[in-house]
């Protein structure tokens, strides 16, 4: 557990990475992806030539989150246990639901032919996007309770900014108004989305690496 507490916020930091890495690495080996009009989880489909690769660099990715929760907890527990449990939580259900899941269950894309690993999945995928929109909330809370004005205004000002991305790529896939310029852009609206949802966490890790970078000098 000192392990993890000490090197947890290298692991939230390349989870972070690793994650946002992961389309556009395997869109090398899969040219028929189209990173505007696709979203993510087309690379683990049944039919997908990266599928193996996909599934297993997920639950690494989900791995390296959860190895980051006691680091975290630790930060924050002095300032409020109640609140550096949500915070965790949040972390904690993206790195099982959309990370882990994602990888030990993969999906089909034509709904007709969804399974049980398909709905698996997508249950997952929906409360793990939850803790990622989720977690800047939180430290904004944390934050603003140690007194810490700079800090809670950068993550109240990212939390917007992640639910306004959030919003569009929630628009576009209604499919009644998915057709209109931009929204038919499906992968770019979810990958500028998730872009403004990995900030917070690479932003936070940096700063607690650095604060302890300084403790030891």
């Amino acid at each position: 557990m000192n392990f993890l507490k000490k090197y947890g916020f290298y692991f939230l930091l390349l989870g972070a990475i690793s994650d946002f890495l992961t389309p556009y690495i395997l869109g090398i080996f899969y040219p028929e992806v189209n990173q505007m009009t696709m979203v993510i989880s087309v690379f683990g489909d049944v039919e997908s030539p990266v599928r193996q690769a996909f599934l297993v660099w997920s639950v690494v990715s989900g791995i390296l989150f959860v190895l980051a929760i006691p680091a975290m907890y630790q930060t924050f527990t002095n300032t409020s246990t109640t609140l550096a449990k949500w915070l965790v939580l949040a972390i904690g259900l993206y790195g099982v639901g959309d990370c882990i899941f994602t990888g030990l269950f993969s999906i089909n894309t034509e709904q007709a032919n969804w399974n049980f690993s398909t709905w698996v999945h997508n249950i997952g995928s929906g409360l793990g996007y939850a803790g990622f929109l989720l977690f800047p909330l939180f430290l904004f809370l944390l934050y603003k309770k140690e007194g810490k004005a700079k800090h809670s205004r950068l993550y109240f000002i990212l939390l917007l900014i992640s639910f306004i991305f959030a919003g569009i790529y929630g628009l576009a896939r209604i499919p009644a108004i998915s057709h209109l310029p931009v929204l038919n852009k499906i992968g770019f609206c979810q990958r500028i989305s998730f872009i403004f949802n990995y900030l917070p966490i690479v932003i936070f890790a940096l700063d607690q690496l650095k604060n302890r970078k300084k403790a030891l000098s």
